[in-house]
């Protein structure tokens, strides 16, 4: 799985977001260090949703405060909407960030406890002086998220429930007017139920308020209905990216595969495949030489110990290698092109691989 390249970056002219070669590492103890995101690449166009999915640990969260430069990455380029977020000044950055914004796992904490629902709303648009009619955007905001705001406008966040504050959350962000909206694991923490009505309520505000959408969870059941593609994680790199639906119905990656099998069946007498995971996950502080999935990957052979695969395009039904899958695996359940051969280079100033 774990592999590099830029064959996921696709030649469009409406790419919104392009993650470039991204590395984040952080300090451990004295002297050492943990990569925790190494040489991830992948673009989002307007509109579209991409989920972002992988297990707790990966990478994904860290993906997404790297992208806000919150904190900035160790090496590596976002450019979002043209422009090179790396190159701006601390004040440039500043006024970029309400065209960005995130929804948090937990909704509760996210909120300030002391605080009314109306002036939570409302904060963003006070601190840039967007205060003509603000009144008037809350709680239509509000409205938009299914919240009253004439019965629930005053109160505060502990008297609602996770769902309900997860909605608050959502007008929170959305009262900036941003164009992308990046929702880091937003119902891992809600009831199936609620989860679906967030799930919904997202989908009909992307389509209201014309919204781009990173969307990252550690289920790909949950992303399968609200993503137009789908990229997938594990220990800090990227292993598969593709359309949904093509995703779904053809994984190249064992580990997608096995991702896939998580979810559960409701027919008991379905035999367990062969792609299920198997293993421990690798300490992200020592991660396994080549490919990183290898120690748990049941078509693992000694040329995935040596070589770190490189991403590449997954075949179509016809000759032709597709520009929108993309696979990094020396041995794909399905067909895929040749790694180009800078596929795997790094851009200068770029850290390498681990």
């Amino acid at each position: 799985m774990a592999g590099s390249g830029t064959a996921a970056l696709r030649r469009r002219d409406d790419i919104l977001l392009t993650v470039e070669h991204l590395v984040v590492e952080f300090p451990v103890g004295r002297r050492g260090r943990v990569r925790a995101v190494s040489d991830v690449t992948f673009d989002v166009a307007r509109g579209e949703t991409l989920g972002l999915v992988g297990e707790s640990g990966c990478g994904k969260s860290t993906t997404a405060r790297a992208i806000v430069h919150a904190p900035p990455p160790t090496s590596g380029r976002v450019v979002f909407d043209g422009r090179d977020l790396g190159r701006l000044g601390a004040e440039e950055l500043r006024r970029l960030r309400p065209e960005m914004q995130m929804i948090f796992q937990d909704p509760i904490s996210s909120l300030n406890p002391r605080r009314r629902v109306v002036d939570i709303v409302r904060e963003g648009l006070d601190i840039w002086g967007r205060t003509e009619g603000a009144d008037e955007r809350v709680a239509e905001i509000l409205r938009d998220v299914g919240i009253d705001p004439e019965t629930a406008g005053r109160r505060r966040p502990h008297e609602f429930s996770g769902g309900q504050c997860q909605r608050i959350s959502i007008a929170r962000a959305l009262a900036l007017e941003p164009k992308l909206l990046i929702c880091d694991e937003p119902v891992s923490a809600l009831d199936v139920s609620v989860q679906a009505q967030i799930l919904n309520l997202l989908e009909d505000l992307k389509a209201a308020h014309h919204l781009t959408m990173l969307f990252i969870a550690h289920d790909l059941a949950v992303v399968k209905n609200v993503s137009d593609r789908v990229a997938v994680m594990y220990l800090g790199k990227l292993c598969e990216v593709g359309p949904a639906d093509d995703l779904y119905a053809r994984p190249a990656h064992p580990y997608t595969a096995a991702l896939l099998e998580a979810v559960p069946e409701p027919d008991p007498d379905v035999p367990v495949s062969e792609t299920a995971l198997a293993g421990d996950l690798p300490s992200p502080l020592s991660p396994p030489s080549g490919c990183r999935f290898r120690t748990r990957c049941p078509r693992a052979e000694e040329r995935c110990a040596l070589e770190e695969p490189q991403l590449r395009p997954v075949l179509g039904d016809g000759d032709g290698a597709g520009t929108e899958h993309v696979v990094a695996c020396h041995l794909p359940l399905v067909p895929a092109a040749e790694p180009a051969a800078d596929d795997g280079a790094d851009p200068a100033g770029a850290a390498p691989a681990a």
